[in-house]
């Protein structure tokens, strides 16, 4: 990785007033311009990779980009609309209206008709929209009225009208990496029209990793963190603006998590969650536990997941982690946030490093896909309720062996007309003693046909 900022990075100019406009956020000045200033995104943007391939030979129809906020959906939107040479419509999903869509395109229309000029129509948020919103676009979109671009935070395939991603190349864009926030802060500061190359800032490499580190492959929550530092610090005596790791702390403050209750985040974290349990990973465990308090997550969501994993998981392993999830979910309700956390990490910990058998559950699965599937078994006679009037005339429990009459309280007896086996139990933690003990069952059951 390219070290920008070996112990410190300082500009100078004899102007220090910046001549650009200083009401616009930096951010927004900073946006690239081109393909070539535009940093992150190499796994859709590097080159003979499929996008940039498709932009530069000015070859795509309708593009949908998804991913966290600050990672440069609607500046490449604006990058690819520049390339191609085409006027750029912006709508919103929050704020536009079926007028609105019908407006851009119409005005479109005149200008493809009066002067062959093509129109990017960039909507962001486009899962805002509703169902009729989004099928407005589809007959323009497949006419070649507009070039269509939507961006949004939400997975498209889950939260964007099935027609609308059929007609649309959808690419996923990821949080920037480290070194492409280290080149956005060195861009911005040596830039001279948009950034600060106009002015004398000194800013230490510990405050680049802060920002960095805290805007967490955020972007815009990098660049504003830099503005506020530059803005708000007095220059001294030399007209030196001194970003130490002082400014960087008071600049970018708490970290956010980027973490939506009915999104991706949601799911994904909890996906991780459960697998990082699943796979006896204590570390991971605890990791994605900390990620979902620190953003707020329903802490009784979590411990519903840890009480199902403690059965699909652990199962009869060891047979305690259920005791102990299911106290922990009683727990947690009783004493609430924040000791609830110990409760939540006392128990993920205990699920993340018991024994693992999922047995009991798979055999469930193959019991309802035989049932599913095959041929639905009828009761044997000895198994029926025999306790009702009439039963003893059906012949409805003759026959049936009661087992605690018997030694060790088992007798071989049929119970299921066809020899079927569903449970096959593990040798881990305590599920190899119940294998043992099963074994010896049907052993003695085996024995007992014979003998029949």
């Amino acid at each position: 990785m390219t070290d920008f900022f070996e112990n410190e990075v300082e500009t100078e100019s004899e102007d220090s007033d910046l001549s650009i406009d200083s009401s616009v956020p930096l951010a927004a000045r900073m946006r690239p311009r081109s393909l070539d200033e535009y940093v992150g995104q190499k796994h859709i943007l590097g080159e003979g990779k499929l996008l940039r391939r498709a932009v530069e030979a000015d070859r795509f129809a309708s593009l949908i980009f998804y991913g966290p906020p600050g990672v440069g959906k609607t500046s490449l939107a604006k990058v690819i609309s520049n390339h191609s040479k085409s006027r750029f419509l912006n709508l919103s999903g929050v704020e536009s209206n079926v007028a609105e869509i019908r407006k851009s395109v119409e005005s479109a229309e005149s200008l493809n008709r009066l002067h062959d000029s093509t129109t990017t129509l960039f909507v962001d948020e486009i899962h805002r929209f509703n169902k009729a919103q989004q099928d407005v676009l589809l007959p323009h979109i497949e006419r070649g009225t507009v070039r269509f671009i939507g961006a949004t935070t939400h997975n498209p395939f889950f939260y964007v009208n099935s027609p609308l991603v059929s007609r649309s190349q959808v690419f996923a864009l990821e949080p920037l990496q480290d070194e492409d926030l280290e080149e956005l802060i060195n861009l911005a500061i040596k830039d001279s029209e948009r950034g600060y190359g106009k002015l004398k800032i000194k800013i230490a490499k510990e405050a680049i990793k802060l920002l960095v580190t805290k805007s967490d492959g955020d972007a815009r929550k990098c660049l504003n963190a830099l503005e506020l530092g530059v803005i708000t610090t007095e220059p001294n005596k030399s007209k030196t603006i001194n970003f130490d790791i002082t400014v960087a702390e008071e600049s970018i403050q708490q970290k956010t998590v980027v973490y939506d209750g009915d999104g991706d985040a949601h799911y994904d974290t909890i996906s991780a969650f459960i697998k990082s349990m699943r796979g006896s990973d204590p570390d991971a465990a605890l990791y994605w536990l900390a990620k979902m308090l620190y953003a707020g997550e329903d802490i009784r969501f979590i411990a519903r997941r840890i009480v199902i994993a403690a059965s699909e998981d652990v199962g009869l392993a060891d047979s305690n982690a259920l005791r102990l999830a299911v106290a922990a979910q009683q727990a947690i309700d009783f004493i609430g946030l924040p000791e609830a956390q110990i409760t939540l990490a006392h128990a993920a910990v205990y699920i993340a490093t018991a024994p693992k058998s999922n047995r009991s559950y798979a055999g469930l699965m193959a019991a309802k896909k035989d049932i599913e599937e095959g041929r639905t078994l009828a009761v044997p006679k000895h198994l029926r309720d025999g306790h009702y009037k009439g039963a003893k005339q059906l012949g409805h429990g003759e026959g049936y062996l009661y087992s605690h009459d018997f030694e060790g309280g088992y007798i071989p007896q049929a119970y299921l007309p066809e020899g079927r086996q569903y449970y096959e139990p593990t040798e881990n933690g305590q599920e190899k003693r119940i294998g043992e003990r099963l074994q010896y069952w049907r052993n003695q059951f085996e024995k007992a046909s014979k003998a029949k």
